[in-house]
């Protein structure tokens, strides 16, 4: 019993792991919240808060949306079952949202971004996913002089 409550105490439950590169790289056009299919190792890492988001990126693979590269690190207690760190992961989402991504994506530009994983009020693992259009050198160089405004507006 105490393994058990020493567990759950150990989880936080406002877990936000983000992809700060990714919004400085690309503007949001549209987002979506979606779903992902775990193992039970995944999902008590994930909860521990590691998860690491820099290289993921979205590509469908026939008729489903596939997660590459989102790297979950093995869990510590997992021993035999863990889980292979980097492996592919389907999305969950709704026909007809795939359809829309899909098309979109198609157009030249768009590209599927992973913005930021979470854990819902009932406790499953759900990521937050953008459709994006990369930004120009001068866009970044805008965002960089704004931040910089704000941090010294914060100070004075």
């Amino acid at each position: 019993m105490y393994c058990k409550k020493m567990a759950k105490e150990k989880f936080d439950k406002n877990i936000q792991i983000r992809n700060r590169r990714a919004s400085f790289d690309y503007h949001f056009i549209d987002t979506y919240i979606a779903g992902l299919c775990l193992t039970g190792t995944e999902i008590k890492s994930i909860r521990l808060g590691n998860a690491n988001l820099t290289d993921s990126y979205c590509v469908f693979h026939e008729h489903e949306l596939v997660l590459k590269n989102l790297q979950i690190s093995p869990y510590a207690y997992g021993n035999v079952y863990n889980h292979d760190p980097k492996r592919d992961r389907t999305l969950l989402l709704k026909k007809t949202e795939l359809r829309k991504l899909k098309e979109k994506s198609e157009e030249k530009g768009l590209t599927i971004a992973v913005s930021r994983i979470f854990i819902n009020d009932r406790g499953f693992a759900k990521i937050e996913i953008a459709l994006a259009k990369g930004k120009k050198m001068y866009d970044k160089r805008e965002d960089i002089k704004k931040r910089d405004i704000e941090r010294e507006m914060r100070f004075e």
